[in-house]
């Protein structure tokens, strides 16, 4: 029997191995013929950039619901190793270190939050990488009221004005005040570059400093953090700021074992695929999602987000299947890019474009934003193996719909 084995449930991950479960069923391909395996460490499709909100009740969604049905094994267990000569994955499965032979191979376990050895960060500071973390910040947050009066009691420091940053900060004013039964809040969202947002564009960065100013949020610009601990952050301009609550954005890298994978690598740590998602060096290898590096549409690379890792999930998955039986494969092609920020009880601002211009801002645009997180980018809970095949076909989805003003 073959072995196609994915490498994470993320994103590009889940959607890659329902791809090639649906490319095998296409070909009428017997699963005694050939196995898909994902291999995830844990049993959760985590919808990991809704970490930031307040609710987490839906934020994951059980693998096994969605493989199951279309014949997927799911093995849960922690990715150790990777052994490209000898076709093979190491990883430790309840506790005991188990080797995966494959005849191919998708690389998709994503990105993870970069750490810096900043004193203090690692015992003080929160974040949302990763469910357990957004657990951790909302358990702290929920225990603030009867903790002991402080000067920074109510006060949250976001150290990283990137877009999870911007979405966490705006968030956290409305969750603060809804703790904090009338005392003073105060969010300060602080950043090495030099005005916040910058990376948005000047039509964007003015919708979020609209945002920010009617969410009552502080910035700090052109600052990076020096030093925390349990009552507050010492930011590199000399400013203390008491606040019980800091909570670290500060960029993301692909995942440590994308290292392993041959050929050249980028800043981020993600490994270079040409237009099929396959390493020249390795062509048993396909990567997918944060891990990869790809020009989605001959020109631009890809982005570390959900919207190139979905679409080069399903490429993958497909790709995969026919590299393997001798089948057609498809050119990664996402002709447009759109970039929805969300920016709290304020609204959103959807911008369209690499110049990212600013098409919807406000009420509008937030429901663009929570269709988006809410609907669109997750996978078929029915059980119903025709429609779950049926969301990994080798397209791209239309560009998110814009909403009127109400």
């Amino acid at each position: 029997m073959k072995r196609i084995v994915v490498l994470g449930g993320g994103f590009a991950g889940l959607i890659a191995a329902v791809g090639a479960a649906r490319k095998l069923a296409e070909l009428s391909i017997d699963r005694d013929e050939v196995r898909v395996v994902l291999v995830n460490r844990d049993e959760y499709h985590a919808i990991r950039v809704r970490n930031y909100e307040a609710a987490l009740a839906d934020v994951r969604v059980g693998l096994a619901d969605v493989l199951e049905p279309i014949g997927v094994e799911l093995v849960v267990a922690e990715v150790t190793g990777l052994d490209p000569a000898g076709h093979a994955v190491a990883c430790v499965r309840r506790g005991r270190p188990e080797r995966l032979a494959y005849d191919r191979l998708v690389f998709a376990l994503g990105s993870e939050l970069v750490r810096p050895d900043v004193p203090g960060l690692a015992r003080y500071g929160f974040d949302v990488d990763t469910y357990a973390a957004a657990e951790r910040l909302a358990a702290h947050l929920a225990s603030l009221p009867s903790r002991p009066p402080h000067p920074g009691r109510f006060t949250a420091l976001v150290v990283g004005a990137g877009l999870t940053g911007i979405e966490a900060a705006t968030e956290l004013a409305g969750r603060l005040r809804n703790i904090a039964g009338g005392e003073t809040v105060r969010v300060v969202l602080a950043d090495r570059a030099e005005r916040v947002g910058a990376m948005m564009g000047e039509g964007a960065c003015a919708v979020i400093d609209e945002a920010m100013q009617a969410l009552g949020i502080e910035s700090r610009a052109g600052v990076t953090l020096e030093a925390l601990d349990a009552d507050g952050a010492l930011l590199s301009s000399g400013e203390r700021i008491a606040a019980q609550t800091v909570l670290w954005c500060g960029g993301m890298r692909a995942h440590p074992l994308a290292a392993a994978l041959p050929g050249p690598h980028d800043r981020f740590g993600r490994v270079s695929v040409d237009r099929f998602l396959q390493l020249e060096a390795a062509p048993d290898i396909f990567a997918a999602g944060d891990v990869a590096a790809a020009l989605i549409d001959g020109v631009h690379p890809s982005v570390m987000s959900c919207q190139h890792a979905r679409p080069m999930g399903r490429i993958a998955g497909h790709n995969v299947v026919c590299d393997l039986f001798g089948g057609e494969k498809i050119a990664i092609d996402i002709g447009y890019y759109v970039t929805i920020l969300d920016l709290g009880a304020w609204g959103a601002v959807y911008c369209q474009g690499w110049d990212r211009q600013v098409a919807v801002s406000g009420a509008a645009a937030k429901r663009t934003k929570q269709m988006i997180n809410c609907e669109r980018i997750y996978p078929p809970r029915s059980r119903d193996p025709a429609e779950i095949l049926a969301a990994a076909a080798p397209v791209v989805q239309a560009p998110p719909p814009q909403f009127a003003a109400r």
